[in-house]
Parts: structure tokens; C-alpha cells; sequence
């Protein structure tokens, strides 16, 4: 099987911690591991071809760095827009015929999905696989645990060998009253979207009922380029594409007919999409008055004084909470969002406000990764700006130049390597150096520990945009 790993998304329902430059796949939200990796490490003790993973150019190096950090080697599929599910999986199986396996199995799997159960995933997983080997599309069905109004669900019909069952068909989201009958018939499934199907059987059928869609990604994977472990693929061509999901385009139209060619493989291990505060509550631990308590890594900062049914989120301030009931409270450095539980599903209206109103709270974290590590905005005024820079080792920016600000650099541990002009030198821990205005310059970690610096900038324009990059190894000429 080739893993087909779905990593696009922006994740408004979960800001502020999610943001369109760092969603939720990106994320260490049920665990120490982030929601791309968790998935990767799911597929642990099953014999899978390289990995397929589809993102965004803009979420390119965050997927690179956190498969690297598993030694994992995948091959990378840059979307230059975004266009549903449908043709994301079209590019995976397409890439798969340009590997000579055409007939492969793909597992499509979403990149923010937790699934606590590893076992009985795998399980699932390999029950579906002689069905789908035989040209069947094969889809992991969750058993529903109540009568949710906010997931698709599918209607399963007979029963075949290994536990499967025929899909009769899919249906949209229901109101409380057609869900409540849903799950007390039985015969009923929450929709997962994940599948697994052989490529060429997905290219078959997205050309009979999809061909415009089929035609645009045919033309798009045509014209590829590489570039390090990414695949780029025709933008023009593949911005023609309609932008729809698999169940809308492919699964649907399968079901019309008098046999429907899909089967589930029922799948009851702990399964969450983590589609919002709440849902992120209801998977995490509690103490004994049903508080959950959440920090960057394995801390909490949070004092929780008569207070019941909560989330709190706090990467680094101490948070207190004093005879609440029902709340979220998100605190990261550069927003707060405090929300009624029953009521975070609107999060992504404060997102739509943010956007209207010109802000940037929505794009991107006070901290900003980059291909060679990450830096956060300390603090900032008229003509100054200060950030801490983390540099990866071994990592080296652009070489570069400003035509507005000059820059003093302060190494705090490690070492820098720096040029300055027609100058290279090492700036070691509690030293320093200052690149003036116009001065081609750039930094590199030698070392093999983290380089950690603090930038000040002073000028008259100090935004991102004055960034005049001459050489750069990441591409961004």
C-alpha cells in the first residue's frame, strides 16, 4: 500500500492556536507528537511503500521538517491552490502511475484525524484490502458513539466476508432528529474520509464522472518539476480543475447504480477530527470536575479555582479561572479567545472579522516557522524591532540584503556563522556583531546544537518585504 497523506487544510476552527501558515495537522494537540506525525506513526509494523503527502507550497518545509524529525522519507505533492479532496487524491494516484504502480493501493488518509486505537485502525485497515485489491473502493466507516449533526454519515447494506459491508450510499450532515434515528437503526456510519482505493480504479472512475476534474490533473502532473523532495506540479493547469470533495465527485456517483462497487470496514478505536475546542476537550484528559488542562508540550499553566467542564490552553502565561463552567480559554502570545463550549463551532465568524478587518491574527503566529528553524517577534515600535531567532544546525538563510534596516545580532548559545560583506567570521555565545544598511549578508548554524540569537532591527521600514534574497537553498529567489 501506498499511504496518500492529505495535509492541506487551514484550520479556522481551532484558532487562535490554529492559523492559516501553521494549522491544526501541524500541531501537537493530543499528544507529543503533532497530528501529521501521529498519523505516519499509526501506519507503524505495516509493510507501506514511500508515502505520499499532499500539502500546500506554503506548509511545504513545516511537512518536510516534521517528516524528517521521523526519518521519514516521503515524496511531496505541492497543491498551487487548493481544490478539495477529489483532485489532491487525482495527483496522489497519478503519481503513483508515473512510479510504475499503477494498480497500487492507496490509503488516503487525512493529516488531523486521532485515532486512539491503534490496533484496531491497522485491523481495519487490513481487513479492506483483499476487497480493494479486486478493484472494490474500500472506506473505514466510525462507529457512531451518539447522534452527531456535524459529520456525513453512509448507510452500509450487506454483509460480506472479513466484516465488510456494502455501501448503499452517503448522505450530508443530518439535523438531530434524522441522526437520532440514524444511529438507532444501526445501519449507519460515521463518514471518516479515509479510503482506500487502487489508483487506476480511482482514475477510471473520476474519467467517467469527473472529466474535467480527470483532465485538469492529467495535464497538471504532465508538466512535474522537483525540487529537493517536492514535486510541483502545472499550476495553470490544475487551477482549471472544479475543487470538490472525493464523496461528492467519485463515492456518490459509484452508489447510483444497482451494485455499488464500495465497501466499509466498521471502525470503533477512539476516532476524532478534532473539528473543534470542544471536540479537543472531549479526547483529552479531565480531572475529577471535568477540566481539561493543555500547554505547549506536556505543561499546563493554569489554575483552575471552582471551575467545571472547561479547556484551558496556555503555551507560556499562567492562566486562572475562577468560578466558570463550560469555557474554553485559548491564550497564546498574540491572542485570547474565551468562548462558550456549546459555542465554538462560530470561531471560524471571529475568524472571518479578523480577515475584514485587515488584522493578521489569522495567518500567522507572533512565532514564525521557516525552512531553517523560527523566529518570534519579541517586541517592536517605531523604528525598532526585536526577535529571537532559533536557527536549525546545519541551517542557513538566504544570503541577502536590506535596503531599510540595519540589524545587531546577539548570539545567546551556539555558534553563528556569519558574512558580513566580503567578510566571514564565527559569533560565538555572548557575542555579537551589526550588519549596516545595504550590506549583503547571511547567518549559518555549523554546529550541531541549535543556534539561538536575539535581532534587533532599527529603521525606517522593517517589514518582511524588505527581504532582497541573492542565494537561497530552500528556493526562495
Amino acid at each position: 500500500m501506498i499511504p496518500v497523506i492529505l495535509a492541506g487544510g487551514s484550520g479556522t476552527r481551532l484558532w487562535p492556536l490554529s492559523r492559516a501558515a501553521f494549522p491544526k495537522q501541524f500541531l501537537p494537540l493530543a499528544g507529543q507528537l503533532t497530528m501529521l506525525q501521529q498519523t505516519t506513526a499509526r501506519l507503524n509494523g505495516m509493510e507501506m511503500a514511500q508515502p505520499i503527502v499532499v500539502c500546500s507550497e506554503q506548509h511545504r518545509f513545516l511537512v518536510a521538517e516534521q517528516l524528517r524529525q521521523q526519518d521519514i522519507h516521503a515524496q511531496i505533492l505541492l497543491e498551487p491552490c487548493g481544490r478539495n479532496t477529489a483532485p489532491a487524491i487525482a495527483l496522489a494516484a497519478l503519481q503513483a502511475r508515473q512510479r510504475s504502480e499503477e494498480d497500487a493501493v492507496l490509503l488516503v488518509l487525512a493529516a488531523d484525524h486521532v485515532i486512539e486505537n491503534t490496533e484496531a485502525f491497522q485491523q481495519a485497515v487490513t481487513s479492506l484490502l483483499p476487497a480493494v485489491r479486486d478493484g472494490q473502493f474500500g472506506t473505514l466507516g466510525i462507529v457512531p458513539t451518539e447522534a452527531a449533526t456535524g459529520y456525513g454519515y453512509l448507510k452500509a447494506g450487506a454483509r460480506q466476508s472479513g466484516g465488510l459491508q456494502a455501501v448503499e450510499r452517503f448522505v450530508e450532515k443530518p439535523d438531530a432528529a434524522t441522526a437520532e434515528a440514524y444511529v438507532e437503526s444501526g445501519d449507519y456510519f460515521w463518514n471518516s474520509g479515509m479510503f482506500m482505493l487502487r489508483a487506476d480504479r480511482y482514475l477510471e472512475a473520476l474519467r467517467q464522472h469527473q472529466p474535467e476534474m480527470y483532465d485538469a490533473c492529467e495535464k497538471a502532473m504532465a508538466h512535474t518539476c522537483a525540487d529537493m523532495d517536492f514535486v510541483r506540479v502545472d499550476s495553470d493547469a490544475f487551477a482549471q480543475s472544479p475543487s470538490d470533495s472525493i464523496d461528492y465527485a467519485v463515492m456518490e456517483p459509484l452508489t447510483a447504480g444497482d451494485h455499488s462497487p464500495i465497501v466499509v470496514a466498521p471502525l470503533d478505536a477512539g476516532w476524532s477530527d478534532v473539528g473543534s475546542w470542544s471536540a479537543l476537550w472531549e479526547i483529552s484528559p479531565k480531572d475529577e470536575h471535568g477540566n481539561a488542562c493543555l500547554g505547549a508540550g506536556a505543561d499546563c499553566h493554569a489554575i483552575m479555582q471552582d471551575t467545571s467542564n472547561s479547556l484551558v490552553f496556555s503555551e507560556r502565561r499562567l492562566v486562572a479561572t475562577l468560578g466558570v463552567d463550560n469555557l474554553v480559554v485559548i491564550d497564546t502570545p498574540d491572542a485570547v479567545l474565551v468562548a462558550d463550549k456549546d459555542k465554538v463551532q462560530d470561531v471560524k465568524h471571529i475568524v472571518g472579522h479578523i480577515r475584514e478587518q485587515g488584522r493578521e491574527e489569522h495567518i500567522q503566529h507572533r512565532e514564525v516557522y521557516r525552512p531553517w528553524g523560527r523566529y518570534d517577534s519579541i517586541d517592536s515600535g517605531e523604528r525598532y524591532q526585536v526577535k529571537r531567532i532559533t536557527v536549525n544546525p546545519g541551517a542557513k538563510l538566504s544570503v541577502q540584503m536590506h535596503h531599510h534596516r540595519a540589524e545587531h545580532w546577539i548570539v545567546v548559545s551556539g555558534t553563528a556563522k556569519v558574512t558580513n560583506g566580503d567578510d566571514t567570521y564565527l559569533v560565538t555565545e555572548n557575542c555579537s556583531t551589526y550588519i549596516p544598511v545595504g550590506q549583503v549578508h547571511a547567518l549559518e548554524n555549523p554546529g550541531v546544537i541549535p543556534l539561538e540569537m536575539i535581532e534587533v532591527q532599527s529603521g525606517s521600514y522593517l517589514g518582511e518585504d524588505d527581504i532582497v534574497r541573492l542565494e537561497d537553498r530552500y528556493g526562495r529567489v
